[in-house]
């Protein structure tokens, strides 16, 4: 048994809770740096500084209150949870980067 916040849970019960939350950061870092890509393109060529707010207020909210419900789960479901965000940064400059070309 692994101790933490799954508690005295099987192994195998945590690893499947721990490739959740990776599987939720990738969701969750996809849906991030697209908002970020949203907000910049709303800014940069029109000029719509509340849109760009409005998409920043929503992107740090959602990952900073979803990072806060993992780190109460324990440290390896934060831990899982950031690497899948830097996952999903990857995937979606790796897209950008396949559009821009």
């Amino acid at each position: 048994m692994i101790p933490g916040g799954f508690g005295n849970l099987p192994e195998w019960r945590v690893a499947l809770g721990l490739a959740g939350f990776l599987a939720a950061g990738v969701g969750l870092g996809v849906l991030y740096f697209n908002i970020l890509w949203w907000s910049t393109r709303a800014f940069i060529p029109r000029g719509h500084i509340g849109t760009a707010i409005a998409l920043t207020i929503v992107r740090v909210v959602l990952l900073a209150g979803s990072l806060v419900l993992a780190g109460l789960t324990g440290a390896g479901a934060l831990l899982a949870m950031a690497l899948g965000v830097l996952i999903g940064r990857a995937i979606v400059l790796r897209a950008r980067r396949a559009v821009a070309s």
